[in-house]
């Protein structure tokens, strides 16, 4: 009896010492973040970066999103839920981090719809056929291309423009911002700088709440 009650005691210390650890990792990983986003505020937004919301906004969110990614399409939405009820104090800076497999591609194109005036419908329809064009989160662009061409964007143009290698050299220095930053998956907020030190929709809440509360 008394050995059972040993191995119990050894085994919820190795939980307690597991939870611990745990928590001082992501605490460590926080703290690390914060510290270089300090270091390397200049890289957080670039003249070229795709924004939304009020340009005279206080608060500005700062998104490191791949289009491939399952997260950055649930809080795409909620994202802009966030902009509506703080209308006019908040702007939506959006950048890149490519990690899937075929991110790049699919991202060239959603540029190359920038320069044609369609940025926000084709990134809307990006996410809204998502499910579609990945499989194991590696992007199938040639199904994305059937997307775009049943809902009248374009296609013709759109592989004209997408090969600009501005657009190619801004999404390979998105990503170069994103690795300097310590932006290791997406998607990645910053909010006036803050990264977001634990994830959630309720945390980024807080933290876009916390920043008005200060600037207004």
């Amino acid at each position: 009896m008394k050995k059972n009650h040993v191995v119990m005691i050894t085994a919820l210390l190795l939980v307690l010492v597991f939870i611990t650890g745990g928590y001082l990792y992501k605490s460590q990983q926080a703290q690390t973040q914060a510290e270089l986003a300090r270091q390397n505020h200049e890289l957080l937004i670039k003249p070229y970066s795709p924004r939304t919301g009020s340009p005279d906004a206080k608060v500005t969110i700062v998104e490191f999103m791949d289009p491939a990614c399952e997260t950055c399409r649930a809080f795409y939405p909620l994202v802009k839920k966030l902009l509506v009820e703080h209308q006019g104090k908040v702007n939506h800076v959006i950048r890149y981090a490519p990690l899937h497999h075929g991110s790049d591609y699919i991202l060239q194109i959603l540029e190359a719809s920038r320069k044609m005036g369609t940025y926000w419908p084709v990134l809307d329809l990006m996410f809204a056929s998502q499910p579609h064009w990945t499989s194991h989160h590696q992007a199938q662009p040639e199904v994305l291309w059937k997307y775009l061409e049943h809902y009248k964007f374009d296609v013709v143009r759109l592989k004209q423009e997408m090969n600009d290698p501005t657009i190619v050299k801004n999404i390979a220095q998105d990503l170069a911002d994103a690795k300097q930053l310590g932006v290791s998956k997406t998607p990645s907020y910053f909010v006036n700088g803050t990264p977001l030190a634990i994830f959630g929709y309720d945390e980024l809440r807080a933290l876009i709440d916390s920043e008005i509360a200060k600037n207004y």
